[in-house]
Parts: structure tokens; C-alpha cells; sequence
């Protein structure tokens, strides 16, 4: 119960304290949201994508110029962002999920480029790299969420949900499957697991995190543009699913408060700054190689 307990605590002291520390908590639980979709692909299925960010954009600029542009209300702008985030996962998440390895890793890369790419280019729709702006804040029935505290008890209870289901996941049919798939693909053939099938709802599953992060994205922050979507949310996003732990519960929540709050603990050092982020990354994967949440369950057994 230690990273929920650490995880409530920096929750509910922003929200106590709201203004700045409210903002950066909130934008660390949109990447919780992320995280926990991409944990269940790589985690749970023991697979690599690093082309997740592809999906988060289609939900973020689904949501975007469907309630900028056409002046639509977020939660359906939201609904049809995740539709399309899971027909396009779907579309080529069969063909793509026949590789492995490092194949898988490239082919998914470069779904995230052609999406990057995209979004750069249709100018008529996008904006480019002049993005979107004029994004309502999240509400429905008339009723906008427009305080800081107001997002962020929001964005904590989707947060909650999302670390809900996954956990229900795990536990079920499909985490079971999933786990035996992640131990030996040939193995599970043989045990009659539908390797392939299993897969691909793992993909889905992620892909429609993906798309809800990146859709609750712009329109806390009201502006969007394809910098928010680049190769760094990659870098940064797999950071935390490792810093936290992989295949644990806990570990994207964890991992995602704890990579977002570094730069704010380090902002005294100023030009050592980057240095002091780097050596606590390096420490941390040093003494806990599996991520936080599994060195805190280490610990509680006796």
C-alpha cells in the first residue's frame, strides 16, 4: 500500500495547497493515464511499441478541432477520439503485432512519425506547428472545470479508475493470458492461448488510454500542437513505466509523479539542474532495477 499512500499524499497536498503544485501534479497524472496504457502492452504482454504517442495524438486533435472547430462538447469530441484512436490501433495493430523484438519496436516508431508527420502537414485542420488554441476545459451539461483544484480532483479520479480496471485486468482471463504470452509466445500457442487475439486487445487497450491522455490533455491546457506529441513524450513516458515499474500496478502512477516532480525538487540547482535530474535517475534504476513499487513490496515481506 506504500506507493498508494505516497501517491494519495502528493495528490491531496496539491489539491490542499492548489496553484502551481496543483498544475504539475495534474499534468503527471495525464501521463499516469499513459503510462498505465502502455504498461498494459509492454508489462502485462511483455511487448514494445514506441509508437503509443500516435494514439494520444489522434484523441488530443480529435478533441481538439471537434470543440475549437465545430464547437462540440469535450466528452463526445472525447468519444470519437478514442473511436478513432481504436480503429486506426486496430487497422494496424494486426499486421504490426506479427513482429517481434526490435521489428516491433521500429514499426511502431514509425507509426508515431507518420502520425507526428501528419499533424504538421494538414495545416487546414491542424493548425501545423502553429497548433490549436480556444479549447474549452473539460465539463459537460453546461458545467465547465475551470479551477485548478476543480482538474485535478478529475484528473485523480481517472486516474483511479484507470489503476482500477488495470488491476481487475490483471487478475482476470485476459491477465492471465496475457501473462503466459509474456513468459513464451510458443508456449501459450501450445497451452491454446490465442496469442495473436490477446495481443491485439492488449494494443487496443493502450491505444484507448492513450487517445483518453491525450484528449484530457488539451483541454486542461486549451492548446495543442505536435510538439505536445513528439518523440520526447517516447523518451519521457517510457521513463516512468520503468522508474515506476513495469508490470506492476502502482508503477505508472508512481513513476509519473515521481519523473514530473525531479525538475520542480531540482530547480534551486539551476545550472545543475539537468546534472541532479540525471544522477537521481541513475540511482534510482541502480538500486531499484524492477522500479519503485517493486522495491516498496520487496520491503513489506517479511
Amino acid at each position: 500500500m506504500l506507493p498508494y499512500g505516497f501517491a494519495a499524499a502528493v495528490v491531496g497536498y496539491a489539491i490542499a495547497v492548489g496553484g502551481y503544485p496543483a498544475t504539475v501534479v495534474g499534468f503527471a497524472l495525464i501521463y499516469a493515464v499513459f503510462v498505465i496504457g502502455l504498461n498494459l502492452f509492454m508489462g502485462f504482454a511483455n511487448q514494445v511499441s514506441f509508437g503509443q504517442n500516435a494514439f494520444a495524438a489522434i484523441g488530443g486533435y480529435t478533441s481538439a478541432v471537434l470543440t475549437a472547430t465545430y464547437e462540440w462538447t469535450p466528452l463526445p469530441a472525447m468519444g470519437v477520439g478514442m473511436a478513432a484512436a481504436l480503429v486506426i490501433a486496430g487497422l494496424i495493430g494486426w499486421p504490426t503485432l506479427r513482429l517481434k523484438g526490435h521489428y516491433l519496436a521500429m514499426g511502431t516508431l514509425a507509426i508515431g512519425l507518420i502520425v507526428q508527420e501528419i499533424t504538421v502537414e494538414w495545416t487546414s485542420v491542424t493548425q501545423g506547428y502553429m497548433g490549436l488554441s480556444g479549447i474549452p476545459p473539460m465539463g459537460a451539461f453546461g458545467f465547465e472545470i475551470t479551477s485548478d483544484r476543480g482538474q485535478l480532483i478529475m484528473l485523480a479520479s481517472v486516474v483511479a479508475a484507470a489503476t482500477f480496471l488495470s488491476a481487475r485486468l490483471k487478475r482476470s482471463r485476459m491477465g492471465r493470458a496475457l501473462s503466459a504470452v509474456a513468459g513464451s509466445e510458443e508456449a501459450a500457442r501450445a497451452l491454446g492461448i490465442a496469442v495473436a487475439r490477446y495481443k491485439l486487445l492488449a494494443f487496443l487497450l493502450s491505444a484507448a488510454l492513450a487517445s483518453l491522455a491525450g484528449s484530457l490533455f488539451v483541454h486542461v491546457v486549451g492548446f495543442v500542437s505536435p510538439e505536445v506529441f513528439g518523440l520526447h513524450m517516447v523518451i519521457l513516458t517510457f521513463t516512468m513505466l520503468y522508474v515506476g515499474g513495469i508490470g506492476t500496478i502502482a508503477g505508472p502512477v508512481v513513476g509519473a509523479l515521481i519523473i514530473s516532480l525531479l525538475p520542480e525538487t531540482f530547480r534551486g540547482f539551476k545550472e545543475y539542474q539537468d546534472l541532479a535530474y540525471g544522477a537521481a535517475l541513475i540511482l534510482m534504476l541502480i538500486y531499484a532495477p524492477k522500479g519503485l513499487s517493486a522495491l516498496f513490496s520487496h520491503r513489506r515481506r517479511p
